[in-house]
């Protein structure tokens, strides 16, 4: 049903384009091959539109396909992911691994403390003990240390509801070091262009080191990063990537028999052929982010959220808002690729929330990393990597949170869809990052593998290399030791963490709760049962994931510390 209306709209689109074939089209066209609805055409840019680029190629109609413009992005529903960045108001980061040319696949997070200028909202029933120093603990309702900010080393350390510990510390030189296990970290440090702050964060992981860039603007008295592409394509690349393709394309991805896929499976399905490069880069922001969870949660041994019960999958709708979500800053981006070719400043509002928020239209973020909130009632639920939320209505002008509505979940400690949770505008800003940077990381992809394994061939004008932005020369120079830098940070933050705690227990006379992951509690759960037939889903759901996998394409078998499962066609053929 789906595949024909699709192929009905797609008709009637050439069709259109056929009857203005000899207009030259003057701004993007509003309606794609793969939506169900029309897109809705966005109100213009804060910041001065630039002309519409053309793609060098025809359409099918015969005309040349024009590009983005920023008064001619749609917006349905918006965009975004998660993590905050070194400066943001509440110290909390992230930058998925997408963004500069050259970088890898993982998304960042920092911690969640309420010490680093704008708190998140306390769960019902936390408390929070200030110590003398200036030091800080912050306790859950049953107990357990939430967050610990150390006054004396400048670290804060926040314990996810997943298990997960990030630390984010800032240096007597103002630079910031962020940690957390089985995800790159970064060493942060400020700079300046043309008398406008930057940032540039120097990421590590796994032996690799790369950078992202930040231009640092306030919304409603918080400081926040907004990404600052390293590079701009040319027009005729954007117009290539923003327009519907002559005809959808199948493309295969080659990870339908990883781990990961199968693991979160029935939370994600990739469409089955893409009509524009928008689809098929919201698959790619979708999958980038559940690979780069799943190894984090494998590394990390911690237990990855995905609970059937209370599993709420990414239903074709809530793509098609993301879907316009990455068309809309595919616009915005060629319009600061124009700007950025006259040498003009790229003004950070209106790459930021302030454009978002004025435009009077409905948004969708989506997670691109793990982050606790708390919902209408007081609870605190998480939500991680791919979940999203929409911004219904924009919150008043200078506040520093907003209410967001959750579109998916992956159960468990996730917060259940349609629940209504206060997100800071921080964090917001971090999710737009991470959707900007992986879309940046995509584009980086597609422009290397057009014309291969099904993707269009694009036209000459589309495959000039991208230009360099003018701030990146005054970056200051790499960290000599980086990596050293965030492993050091990583260890010694139960220590700092302990010290703390115990300082904590001697000013207030009362014992405080212990940090131990929820995962580590014993378990008084019934036996776990693996029965012949079952999905490869609920097999990870019940036992975790395995130690290894071996891939026999149809048949793989997953091995655990105790037994050894072999699936055929996806499902158990035998257990040992």
């Amino acid at each position: 049903m789906y595949l024909t209306f699709r192929s009905r709209v797609h008709t009637k689109a050439q069709g259109f384009l056929l009857i203005l074939g000899a207009v030259l089209l003057l701004a993007p066209l509003t309606l794609t091959a793969q939506s169900k609805t029309p897109s809705k055409s966005a109100p213009k840019a804060p910041s001065k539109p630039a002309s519409a680029p053309k793609t060098g190629g025809t359409s099918a109609s015969g005309t040349h396909s024009s590009g983005p413009t920023a008064n001619g992005t749609h917006a349905s529903s918006g965009p975004t992911a998660n993590g905050t960045h070194a400066n943001s108001a509440n110290g909390a980061h992230t930058a998925n691994a997408n963004g500069e040319k050259g970088g890898p696949g993982a998304p960042h997070v920092t911690p969640q403390g309420s010490h680093a200028g704008v708190s998140r909202p306390a769960p019902a029933g936390s408390k929070q003990t200030q110590l003398k120093g200036g030091s800080s603990v912050q306790t859950r309702s049953n107990g357990r240390v939430s967050d610990v900010h150390n006054a004396k080393t400048g670290m804060d350390v926040h314990h996810g509801l997943n298990g997960s510990r990030q630390v984010s510390v800032r240096r007597a030189d103002g630079s910031r070091v962020y940690a957390e296990r089985g995800r790159p970290g970064y060493v942060e440090r400020g700079f300046h262009h043309n008398g406008r702050d930057y940032n540039r964060r120097s990421y590590y992981y796994h032996g690799r080191a790369y950078d992202r860039y930040y231009r640092g603007y306030y919304y409603g008295g918080v400081y926040m990063n907004v990404y600052a592409p390293g590079y701009y394509y040319g027009p005729g690349f954007y117009g290539w990537a923003y327009n519907p393709w002559y005809a959808p394309v199948a493309y295969s991805w080659g990870w339908g028999g990883a781990p990961w896929f199968g693991f979160y499976g029935a939370y994600f399905t990739p469409y089955p052929v893409y009509a524009s490069a928008s689809f098929w880069l919201t698959d790619y922001l979708i999958s980038t982010s559940l690979q780069a969870a799943y190894q984090a949660n494998q590394e990390a041994a911690l237990a990855a959220q995905q609970n059937a019960a209370g599993q709420a999958p990414l239903t074709p709708e809530t793509k098609q808002m993301i879907a316009d979500e990455v068309k809309a800053e595919l616009a915005l981006e060629n319009a600061e690729a124009q700007q950025n070719a006259q040498n003009q400043d790229i003004d950070p509002a209106s790459s930021g929330l302030t454009r978002l928020f004025a435009d009077g239209h409905p948004h969708v973020f989506v997670a691109g990393s793990s982050l606790d909130v708390v919902d209408t009632a007081g609870a605190e639920c998480a939500i991680s990597d791919s979940d999203a939320l929409e911004l219904t209505q924009a919150p008043p002008a200078n506040a520093t949170s907003a209410n967001l509505v959750v579109l998916s979940s992956k159960g468990g400690k996730e917060c259940a869809k349609s629940d209504t949770v206060t997100v800071t505008v921080a964090d917001l800003q971090e999710m737009q990052n991470h959707m900007r940077e992986t879309i940046d990381q995509g584009l980086q992809d597609l422009q290397a593998k057009q014309g291969k394994g099904g993707l269009p061939a694009a036209p000459p004008s589309a495959q000039t290399a991208p230009v360099p932005t003018a701030f990146t020369k005054d970056a200051p120079p790499a960290e000599p030791n980086g990596a050293a830098d965030v492993n050091s940070q990583l260890a010694q933050s139960d220590q700092s963490e302990k010290e703390v705690v115990a300082q904590a227990q001697t000013e207030t006379g009362t014992p405080i709760g212990g940090v131990a992951s929820p995962a580590a509690a014993p378990s008084t759960a019934a036996p776990v049962t693996v029965a012949l037939g079952q999905t490869v889903a609920q097999v990870t759901t019940a036992l975790g994931q395995p130690t290894s996998v071996v891939d026999l394409g149809t048949k793989k078998i997953y091995k655990y510390p105790d037994m050894k499962i072999t699936f055929k066609a996806g499902k158990v053929a035998d257990v040992q």
